[in-house]
């Protein structure tokens, strides 16, 4: 118990020592998918969008059988050409009527950043597969301004801290406080865009994390060794690490100025 607290007491003091930045970014768009597996050739099941009280949650009917792992983890199946969602038969669409309004959304928020958790490996290559067999991807390069993935965010502002898992459902419980309903892409990407607006990461730290679909495939930026934060974990208290990022957003705000534009909440 007693190291339990404090790993998520250093977490608090590597969150207090991270410092936001004033600058200017598109709107942010956080988005997930749901799939039939996690191998090179799964196939969509259900993507989900959010932007600030903007939402978009679709289904559709994928080409191959749900992988049992997948199944059973999300809840997913697929019976004579129908899915079901923990028993219940699902409203579906086309893929490219899925695209197709998935594209909509990015171009009424005005080429925004496309934010996911792990979606440089995983989610956006499934995205780009499924782009390219309707012939899409064109019109969705134009609708974005580039694409963020928190995975390696989150793994460079906590690297010196002991959090031992940076699965998206881990850092939420971690620093906010709070359970969710994961493997669920509409909760995943509310959840992710909470756990954003609490991270606020430095224009720096995000620019060495953006790519696109056509540079996903590129070793990402590392950064400078001169640039690399010192700063200390230890922080006393037995308090928890939700409790910590609210003194660590005092702080930040005392020190910089909100970026709406930045921070989706």
């Amino acid at each position: 118990m007693e190291t339990a607290h404090f790993r998520k007491a250093s977490v608090g003091r590597c969150l207090v020592h991270q410092v936001a930045e004033v600058h200017s970014h598109p709107s942010l768009v956080f988005f997930d998918l749901e799939t039939t597996g996690l191998g090179p050739t799964c196939e969509m099941v259900q993507l989900a969008a959010v932007s600030g009280g903007h939402s978009l949650n679709l289904f559709t009917v994928p080409g191959s059988r749900m992988q049992r792992g997948a199944a059973k983890v999300t809840g997913f199946r697929v019976r004579r050409h129908r899915l079901y969602l923990h028993r219940q038969p699902v409203l579906t669409n086309s893929l490219r009527e899925v695209l197709v309004s998935f594209i909509a959304f990015l171009r009424m928020l005005g080429q925004p950043i496309l934010v996911g958790h792990n979606i440089r490996r995983f989610d956006c290559p499934v995205l780009a597969r499924a782009l390219d067999d309707v012939d899409l991807r064109g019109e969705f390069q134009s609708a974005v301004s580039s694409c963020l993935d928190t995975l390696p965010v989150t793994r460079e502002m906590f690297k010196d801290c002991s959090l031992q898992s940076f699965r998206q459902e881990n850092l939420v419980g971690e620093i906010l406080g709070v359970d969710y309903k994961a493997h669920d892409a509409l909760e995943d990407v509310r959840a992710l865009q909470m756990l954003y607006s609490a991270l606020q990461p430095t224009s720096e730290l995000v620019c060495r994390h953006t790519f696109t679909l056509d540079t996903m495939a590129n070793k990402p930026i590392t950064k400078p060794t001169a640039a690399k934060v010192t700063a200390p974990c230890e922080v006393p208290g037995q308090r928890p690490l939700w409790q910590h990022f609210k003194q660590a957003a005092k702080i930040t705000e005392h020190t910089t100025k909100s970026d709406a534009g930045a921070l989706v909440t």
